[in-house]
């Protein structure tokens, strides 16, 4: 199968969530053998920020390691050719942090004869908070849309902007995300996550800051967009800021310690149940104990309470850190129920199954060739 992917970013998760699960579906599809070209603009802005960090080249080069399959072409929408960014595919995705132009551009491009099948990829909550900028990209000449939640595809199918949709879950890849038992852990607690655009300050104070100085533990946070408040408060916490962390990198960090929380966003944790977002999967894949700040399972991914402990308001979250943190086999068990729940139904092997599932629906021969070990995300 040849496919075709238009995304914001692969090369820079710097507050761009999305490459990390691309990245490894991505990757999953070129090593079973499938032909895969990815297509991101050149003034990417996330990119750009990336670059712009201390450590931003040197990661970057980090990210050819972890992701030596993924090469993505850099492209100017102005001078696009898509005669040739669409040669020869099967299926194509584009992802909704493209433009509504590039949306409509494609779009036109399948009218037009393609003869490839076309998805719209919607990991975001915007079809809920912001419908308005979601309505501005003409999804007429396509298939039908991935998204990353039940109630989002419903949204599309029941506001008319699509005459079919799957739900397409986000996932870890666990090629990257594992345990690391060698790595010493130094702290009692760490959380990887930006600080959010106050859709979760006041969450972040409830769950994260104030148990955390309650119990006077050990922590580190990483994460960009800090105004200098969220900074200062995090220092009258005691919790140390370890500024932006490589997305690569996020396994070590959960290595370095006891336990990690989820803080989920006011959106997700409002209107989108059954969203975690893919913090959750990576942690849980990382085999480290989470508990997490109220958001409903609408959809049975995972066995709260058993694959992770949920806390309904700020004294329950310090609760269930002081009895983890003093009990090293409940950390244990919670830690190895979620991995193995990970491992069983939520690594991007799962979701390029039901990706290869949605397009054989839609008519594409999905059989490949042979894996080969050179392969590469090309031209």
């Amino acid at each position: 199968m040849r496919a075709v992917l238009f995304c914001h970013s692969l090369l820079s998760d710097w507050n761009h969530g999305n490459a990390h699960f691309l990245r490894g579906i991505v990757t999953e599809l070129v090593q079973r053998g499938h032909e895969v070209r990815v297509w991101e603009p050149r003034d990417a802005w996330s990119l750009q920020n990336l670059l712009a960090e201390p450590r931003g080249q040197e990661a970057l080069d980090a990210v050819r390691t972890s992701y030596p399959r993924v090469r993505p072409l850099r492209y100017d929408l102005d001078s696009l050719d898509l005669d040739r960014a669409l040669d020869g595919a099967d299926v194509v995705i584009v992802h909704e942090w493209s433009t509504p132009e590039l949306v409509r551009r494609v779009g036109e491009r399948r009218a037009r004869g393609g003869r490839f099948r076309l998805l719209f990829h919607d990991t975001h909550h915007r079809s809920v908070t912001a419908p308005h900028e979601m309505a501005r990209y003409d999804l007429t000449h396509y298939d039908g849309v991935l998204a990353f939640g039940d109630v989002i595809r419903r949204l599309y199918l029941g506001r008319g902007w699509t005459r079919r949709a799957w739900t397409w879950h986000e996932s870890a890849d666990t090629r990257v995300f594992r345990p690391l038992p060698t790595v010493a852990q130094e702290e009692d607690l760490v959380w990887v996550g930006n600080w959010g655009d106050d859709e979760r300050t006041a969450e972040l104070h409830e769950f994260l800051l104030g148990p955390v100085k309650r119990l006077g533990l050990k922590a580190r946070v990483h994460g960009v967009r800090y105004p200098g408040e969220a900074k200062r408060a995090l220092g009258d916490a005691g919790i140390r800021y370890g500024g932006w962390l490589p997305n690569p990198e996020a396994p070590q960090a959960f290595a370095r310690a006891r336990l990690t929380v989820h803080v989920p966003r006011r959106p997700y944790a409002s209107a989108l149940p059954g969203i975690p977002t893919i913090r959750v999967f990576e942690a849980l894949a990382c085999g480290i104990p989470l508990v997490s700040a109220p958001w409903q399972d609408a959809e049975g991914l995972f066995t709260p309470g058993r694959d992770f402990l949920v806390a309904r308001d700020g004294d329950e979250m310090e609760r269930h850190l002081r009895t983890l943190l003093s009990d090293e086999d409940a950390r244990r068990e919670l830690a190895g129920h979620g991995r193995r729940t990970v491992l069983a139904r939520h690594t991007c092997a799962h979701r390029v199954d039901e990706l290869l599932g949605i397009c054989r629906e839609l008519g594409v021969d999905t059989r490949a060739a042979q894996p080969r070990a050179q392969e590469r995300v090309t031209a």
